[in-house]
């Protein structure tokens, strides 16, 4: 089987699977049943100033059926006194000493309040520190979490201040609810960084109560704002990681993935986008820590018939597939096929593409009822949404078509030496009234 030990700032970790500091890592016997079960390394739930969580603390959204596509939670840093905590990281560090345990930490903006928890938590034994420039709610009123995390000069300020005092690697997770993930990455490194995490939460109101008129999740007759995860933020956390591991500037610096993780899949896909390690808290919140048992199942068998001996290998292999719009090949033509026999003439993809795309499917009613559907391929566009919408697997295909141009920009095109004729562009639209 391959090897899935990887080693990120130093750190020897047995595989890239870690839990994120969330409720999952608010305990030491948390983390030790979490070890057991397999997981890698963990990143504490964060530790800081005393605060007091409300009672009603997460709302979801639900998809189809699918329960929480989407959580939402208002909980702050851990409520549990720092000397409890304290104890418990010595404790697990001497039970697991190679497992990683990174601990999460907030604290005021300024250089003596992070030099003396520092001290503390890797006095106890932490591998690496996380700081928390994430956290969307509550803390950031306070001037922490997102507050630090949206201005870079914060960022690159106490990143340097725990790098001056810390002795282990300094982990930043980064905060999503700002516009380009880069500059805080930057900032990060600028501050000397050894590594960053992301995404942290999102900021959200999942839904109102149309009885009562409260947002949810509902404290008496208010409610607040939250941090939004789950597998509904994992696109946009992909997008963030492989925007870091592409910039120049931060290219070489380690990444630990985050958002919407609960597959051997997901893990496959932040790991080829850039990640050394994922952080995964919400599945674990669903389904508990044995998730990770498929997991490492699941990677094996994929890196095997890939014929990679390590995880490592598969390390950025799609960083370089992600380009600008105007470098894509505008002569690459696609157009959407259907298998009749696979057909259920449900109507579907008709109505799709007729309402919301380009009107590139026909529909005719049978003597039986049944409705045919047809790709009408001067009309194509090949856009994918009537495969996209499809309800049985395979039964609508998008074919390439070989019309023997060469591979050609949108730079390309609009330069003054572009040639005389592009392949034809299908018309749009039809006659209304046509079917």
């Amino acid at each position: 089987m391959a090897d899935l030990s990887v080693n990120i700032c130093g750190i020897e970790s047995p595989n890239p699977f870690w839990l994120a500091s969330a409720p999952p890592t608010n305990t030491g016997d948390q983390i030790a049943r979490a070890f057991e079960a397999g997981w890698g390394g963990a990143v504490w739930k964060t530790l800081g100033v005393a605060v007091e969580n409300v009672y009603s603390r997460y709302s979801s959204v639900d998809i189809n059926g699918q329960r929480m596509m989407g959580l939402n939670n208002i909980e702050l840093i851990t409520d549990r006194s720092l000397e409890d905590n304290l104890v418990e990281i010595q404790e697990v560090k001497k039970r697991y000493p190679d497992h990683v345990v990174v601990v999460s930490l907030m604290v005021d903006s300024n250089p003596d309040a992070w030099d003396v928890i520092i001290k503390q938590v890797e006095q106890a034994g932490a591998d690496a520190i996380e700081l928390n420039f994430g956290c969307p709610h509550g803390m950031s009123e306070r001037g922490m979490g997102a507050a630090v995390g949206q201005v870079p000069e914060y960022t690159c300020d106490i990143t340097g201040w725990a790098k001056a005092s810390a002795t282990v690697p300094v982990f930043v997770k980064l905060t999503p609810n700002i516009t380009d993930i880069t500059v805080a990455a930057r900032a990060a490194k600028n501050g000397g960084a050894d590594a960053v995490s992301l995404i942290n939460t999102i900021n959200s109101i999942t839904g109102v109560d149309l009885d009562s008129f409260v947002p949810r999740p509902v404290v008496g007759d208010m409610s607040s704002h939250g941090g939004y995860c789950g597998p509904a933020v994992k696109p946009i956390a992909l997008n963030m990681v492989a925007a870091i591991a592409a910039d120049p500037f931060t290219e070489d610096l380690p990444i630990s993935g985050i958002g919407g993780i609960g597959l051997w899949q997901d893990v496959a896909e932040y790991i080829l986008l850039g990640s050394t390690t994922i952080q995964v808290a919400t599945a674990v919140m669903h389904y508990g820590f044995r998730i990770v048992e498929d997991m490492h199942e699941g990677l094996s068998n994929y890196l095997d018939s890939k014929g990679m001996a390590s995880v490592n290998e598969l390390r950025g292999l799609s960083v370089n597939k992600v380009t600008d719009w105007q470098s894509l090949d505008i002569n690459y033509i696609i157009k959407a096929e259907i298998d009749q026999d696979k057909c259920i003439n449900c109507g579907l993809c008709y109505i799709a593409c007729f309402d919301g795309a380009h009107q590139a499917i026909s529909a005719e009613r049978s003597a039986d009822g049944k409705t045919k559907v047809a790709i009408i391929e001067d009309l194509c566009v090949g856009c994918n949404l009537c495969s996209l919408v499809c309800p049985v697997q395979g039964c609508i295909e998008m074919v390439e078509r070989d019309h023997g141009q060469t591979h050609m920009t949108w730079n390309e095109y609009v330069s003054d030496d572009k040639p005389a004729e592009l392949y034809p562009r299908p018309k749009h639209g039809i006659t209304i009234g046509q079917a």
